[in-house]
């Protein structure tokens, strides 16, 4: 079976930087949004905000640590050879594909858990590597 391989971008949003494989330029751009509010995915474990509250909190995230917009380059960074994207439409998209994740987990009859729980296994299992 042959393996395809996806493009690599360098994507930067304020003083944010990220270098990903992912299969498009807005899927790269959307990583960056990921890493960058993995803190404030608890937004969506607390049933007492309502999806107002919850958008509110992550505009005022988004306007406190990241600029207008993200650029995405597959030949480096500060260039945007692959795309230009507005914060405010990524942080929409990505609030929808997280509220969908725990929509699914609730379907699913899952128990309330952390939309993200593999990023503190992921930053532990890193800190436990023997170095290089």
């Amino acid at each position: 079976m042959e393996e395809t391989k996806m493009p690599k971008y360098y994507v930067s949003c304020g003083c944010h930087h990220l270098l990903v494989l992912a299969d498009c330029a807005e899927s790269a751009a959307l990583r960056l949004l990921d890493e960058s509010f993995g803190d404030q995915v608890w937004v969506y474990d607390d049933a007492g905000l309502t999806g107002r509250e919850r958008r509110e909190h992550l505009a005022l995230e988004a306007l406190l640590h990241l600029g207008a917009q993200v650029r995405v380059s597959e030949r480096g960074f500060g260039r945007s050879d692959a795309g230009t994207f507005e914060v405010p439409d990524l942080l929409d998209h990505w609030d929808k594909l997280m509220t969908a994740i725990n929509k699914l987990f609730a379907a699913a009859g899952l128990a309330p858990r952390r939309v993200f729980l593999y990023r503190g296994v992921s930053k532990h299992a890193e800190s436990k590597r023997a170095p290089r």
